[in-house]
């Protein structure tokens, strides 16, 4: 089980692990070690996790999201398969704490008068001093 929340915890059935050869260098361990982890979470499936959730978290995932609804998490860090794991399942349980998180709504405000009016004065300065600079007569030179 991963906990995600006090309330919110993922299933075992809901993850799925998968391990590789990390790419990169390494010499003999990775050629012949299986270190790389890649972590599967049925997000679509799970009962853990509302509607509203799902969305934000199929956003914040991004091509980590599959067509079929899960989330793919994978990590090749170091060169130990149990410290890749755990470096997986952390992503994991950060990315769904933050789809957790419920964004506040903007409320629209109207301008204050004051600033409204600082507005309009700033307009009327520029345009004065636009307004000066006008065409040197080249009689006057």
């Amino acid at each position: 089980m991963l906990r995600i929340t006090d309330q919110i915890a993922l299933q075992e059935w809901e993850l799925t692990e998968s391990f590789t050869r990390a790419s990169g260098p390494g010499g003999q361990n990775v050629n012949k070690v299986s270190t790389a982890v890649e972590l599967r979470f049925e997000a679509a499936r799970s009962p853990s996790l509302d509607a509203g959730t799902k969305r934000r978290l199929e956003r914040l995932a991004g091509r980590r999201w599959t067509r079929e609804g899960a989330v793919i998490i994978r990590a090749e860090d170091t060169r130990s398969q149990a410290r890749n794991r755990e470096l997986a399942r952390e992503r994991l349980a950060d990315l769904v704490a933050r789809a957790l998180q419920k964004p506040k709504r903007r409320i629209a405000t109207a301008p204050t008068r004051a600033s409204q009016r600082r507005r309009l004065d700033a307009k009327t300065r520029r345009g004065a001093l636009k307004a000066a600079r006008g065409t040197v007569d080249p009689s006057h030179e």
